[in-house]
């Protein structure tokens, strides 16, 4: 109730500034075209002007949002009865009104909501929000515990006046980004918003520990404390489980047709890893700009609190669910939008993403090997020519460049694994086995590990290549079955490291995205004013491989090499396979997302050395 009462005060506060800004603005415009001309009064307060007058816009624009609906999968008392009853009982115990709905949601937390009325003087509808991830990581003891901590926050009646902070924030938001970075009322106004979140996140963080005494009361102090460190963990084995066994099938194409039952399986898997993490002490670092106190300033105080005894039931607080697998698959129907992916069971899923990874890696070589031979369809049998007349070194030194032709050669081997693995993946004689404990296994028809490693380096030397034939060949490898598919580089599954607003690329105007695959250079206009704000709304318009497909899009693997001729303003020149050339020029004025400017140079540093 004080967090919202504060930020209301705030944000009334934060509106008596800009009337107190209004009037010294006018007199000051006043008082220049008296001792002045009125164009000098106007041109000196008008700026000054439309800069507190975006503070009422931005008030406006905050009470005009709408909440988002409600997302996740509704569970009523019939889906699961036990987890209604649990969740009444801890109600009852914290001294609060039961939650009128349960949604399950596809993320590591758990959270509650009231719609209240008349600024928090009467309650209104209450929802609990419980994360399937974390019930998969949870015990029974543990969820009751994060239960009784998010229905301290009714009790605390820290929910009521939840929007009037929420919106306090979206107008101070608001009114900020309408003003420009040089406009004087803005640093005032700024300065008074950084006032504003250090009380407001002051009075969260009060809130926090203010819960966490319910959930110790109610659930024990072990238990809650237990909670609070598995969190974290859980919260890194779903960030783990989804980069390395979701993302890589969804960016081909793929989806796993029972996602939380995956994860599920996952963490049955990893239990002693899972508990290797567990021994470890959570960071104590904290700032006054955190919503939330440290964990282990928050387990610190749990283990304070008395110790009576509490029953304990290390039960899978997904049992609470009753039919698991189906109220996993129903909330994957819910939140998960496949489009036009193929939907697949974990290990065709597993194999397929593999397969996908392995041809887009070989996809790059092979497109080396077109460029070198002047070949339009290039595969493993165009490169085993080029091993076959000595000249394996010329390709090989652009992925070894610090190497000579005869080593960068010899290493090749590596590589090499990788192309006749896809060869025997695409004949039929080599499967992919999935292990939720560990990396996915190559394998035979029968099950056997299938190692291609020693023939990978007979396939590099002229003198053994006909060896590595024979091999292959008794193997069922067909050498024709890997060969390139994309044959023009794309950004899929290009991650975004920068963006630069208003450089001059060949003499035009642009805005630079930075992927780690490739510079994508769109169009911009000559005025340098909201460049950052631009370069946001540009790639939260569409997927980085939309915008590289639409755009200029230069590969790194297209460059030979990067000439810089001034590192303040960047002014460089990159050089292509094809003979043509890229030139770069910072603007002065230019805007930047972070620290871009720094990672543009790395590139073009990383060119230019591989070059040499």
């Amino acid at each position: 109730m004080f967090r919202a009462a504060a930020s209301l005060l705030m944000l009334l506060g934060f509106y008596v500034v800009a009337l107190i800004q209004l009037v010294v603005v006018l007199a000051l415009a006043i008082w220049v075209t008296v001792e002045t001309t009125a164009v000098v009064g106007i041109k000196l307060g008008l700026p000054l002007l439309i800069a507190v007058g975006a503070t009422f816009v931005g008030l406006w624009r905050a009470i005009r949002t709408r909440s988002q609906p409600p997302h996740g999968l509704v569970v009523t008392p019939q889906d699961a009865p036990e987890l209604w009853a649990t969740v009444h009982a801890l109600a009852g115990e914290v001294g609060t009104r039961t939650p009128d709905e349960i949604r399950l949601v596809p993320e590591v937390n758990a959270a509650v909501s009231e719609d209240a009325k008349l600024l928090g003087l009467v309650g209104g509808r209450r929802m609990l929000y419980l994360g399937m991830p974390l019930m998969q990581s949870f015990t029974v003891d543990q969820l009751r515990a994060v239960i009784a901590h998010e229905l301290g926050h009714y009790s605390g009646k820290h929910t009521s006046l939840g929007a009037v902070a929420y919106r306090g924030r979206l107008a101070i938001g608001h009114s900020i980004s309408r003003i420009g970075p040089y406009n004087p009322v803005g640093w005032v106004f700024r300065g008074y918003a950084r006032l504003y979140l250090l009380v407001d996140n002051a009075a969260s963080r009060r809130q926090e520990r203010e819960a966490d005494q319910a959930s110790v009361r109610v659930a024990g102090p072990a238990a809650a404390a237990a909670a609070l460190k598995d969190s974290a963990i859980a919260d890194a084995a779903w960030d783990f489980f989804f980069a390395q066994y979701v993302v890589p099938g969804w960016e081909a194409g793929y989806a796993p047709d029972d996602l939380f039952g995956g994860f599920g399986q996952f963490v049955a898997e990893r239990q002693d890893e899972l508990a290797e993490l567990r021994e470890r002490e959570p960071e104590q670092q904290s700032s006054r700009w955190d919503t939330h106190p440290s964990i282990a300033e928050r387990i610190a105080i749990m283990r304070t609190a008395p110790q009576p005894p509490h029953p304990v039931d290390g039960r899978p607080a997904v049992a609470l669910l009753g039919a698991v697998q189906a109220a996993g698959l129903a909330l994957q129907r819910e939140v998960v939008d496949t489009g036009n992916r193929q939907v697949l069971p974990w290990p065709q899923f597993i194999a397929a993403a593999t397969t996908a990874g392995l041809q887009q890696t070989s996809d790059r070589i092979f497109r080396s090997v077109g460029r070198l031979t002047g070949t339009a369809e290039p595969g493993l049998g165009t490169l085993f020519e080029l091993v076959a007349a000595g000249r394996l070194g010329e390709l090989a030194e652009e992925f070894f460049s610090n190497a000579t032709r005869k080593e960068a050669a010899a290493k090749f081997a590596g590589p090499m694994d990788t192309l006749l693995t896809l060869a025997a993946i695409r004949s039929g004689v080599a499967f992919w086995r999935m292990s939720w404990s560990g990396p996915v296994r190559l394998i035979d028809a029968v099950g056997a590990d299938l190692d291609l490693e020693e023939i990978a380096k007979l396939a590099v030397a002229p003198e053994t290549l006909d060896e590595a034939r024979a091999r292959l060949a008794e193997l069922g490898v067909r050498v024709e079955a890997a060969a390139v598919i994309e044959r023009q580089v794309t950004a899929r599954g290009a991650d975004v490291i920068g963006a630069m607003a208003n450089v001059k690329v060949d003499g035009e105007h642009a805005d630079v995205l930075m992927l780690d695959r490739g510079l994508v250079f769109v169009p911009a206009p000559k005025s340098t004013d909201k460049g950052a704000k631009r370069l946001e709304t540009l790639l939260g318009s569409a997927p980085v491989e939309q915008l590289a497909a639409r755009h200029r899009f230069v590969p790194y693997e297209e460059l030979t090499g990067a000439s810089i001729t001034k590192r303040t303003p960047i002014r460089a020149d990159l050089r292509l396979h094809n003979g043509t050339a890229v030139s770069l020029e910072e603007r002065w004025a230019g805007e930047q997302l972070g620290k871009s400017r720094d990672t543009l140079l790395t590139i073009l540093d990383r060119v230019a050395r591989d070059s040499e």
